[in-house]
């Protein structure tokens, strides 16, 4: 939903057409998959809901929607695991949504001007200075006082009995790499002291604890794997 999405001839949030296919599709999914355990299949319906008021998305629309399509997918399949996206690229929290037994799933890219330095997909990228950790961005000073405000109505979600994971955070291949092992410690505690469970974007690549370019960072040779030995230790020690 991040990107290409403003390309399609339907859009989902305000569109019936759309949305009568969206929760078909889901529900066939349902049916065809339904006898797997939960433990080996789950569903996200969809990757990072857009920004508040962008082509008429609202949390009304959205809570109809994903309403209508849990509601099809227990009909077919009682017992599948359900993750929802939280709202503006996965970072809002969607309290509306509390009762529906179903997975919250965050983000961790704040801020933004750490973990995207020089993303060309990310259109605010362009002008940023080289980034630090702590920094003031976006009209805030972040840090890790900053990140666990950032993160409270995620908290109030969990404290509440709802389940929250993680489900992408990670640092771009720009960043300094002493920058983004600051910033990693103080996210991944969060994440830790709250017991979320947390991915990566990616295993390999430029956001990655294989395969990145962040000026600084130490690569060691592990099992055929050129490993950033600090990112691989930092995830070690704040294993949830």
């Amino acid at each position: 939903m991040i990107t290409g999405w403003d390309s399609e001839p339907h859009n989902l949030w305000v569109d019936g057409p759309a949305q009568d296919a969206f929760a078909a599709l889901w529900r066939t999914f349902a049916a065809r998959y339904r006898g797997l355990p939960p433990n080996a299949l789950s569903f996200d319906l969809v990757n990072e809901p857009p920004a508040l008021g962008l082509r008429g998305f609202t949390r009304e629309a959205h809570e109809a929607v994903i309403r209508r399509t849990v509601a099809e997918i227990r009909r077919a399949d009682p017992s599948r695991p359900i993750a929802i996206d939280g709202l503006d690229g996965g970072h809002l929290a969607m309290p509306e949504l509390a009762d529906l037994r179903v997975i919250h799933s965050g983000r961790g890219y704040q801020p933004m001007s750490v973990s995207h330095y020089r993303a060309s997909w990310w259109p605010e990228h362009e002008h940023l200075p080289e980034p630090e950790y702590p920094v003031d961005y976006d009209g805030r000073r972040w840090d890790a006082v900053a990140l666990r405000e950032f993160y409270q109505p995620w908290r109030d979600l969990a404290g509440a009995g709802v389940p929250v994971h993680i489900g992408e955070f990670g640092c771009y291949d720009y960043t300094p790499d002493d920058v983004a092992q600051r910033w990693f410690t103080d996210l991944l505690g969060i994440f830790a002291q709250e017991r979320w469970g947390y991915a990566l974007w990616e295993f390999a690549g430029a956001f990655g604890v294989v395969g990145h370019r962040r000026p600084g960072a130490r690569f060691e040779s592990r099992d055929g794997w050129m490993v950033d030995v600090r990112l691989l230790e930092l995830l070690r020690a704040h294993r949830v």
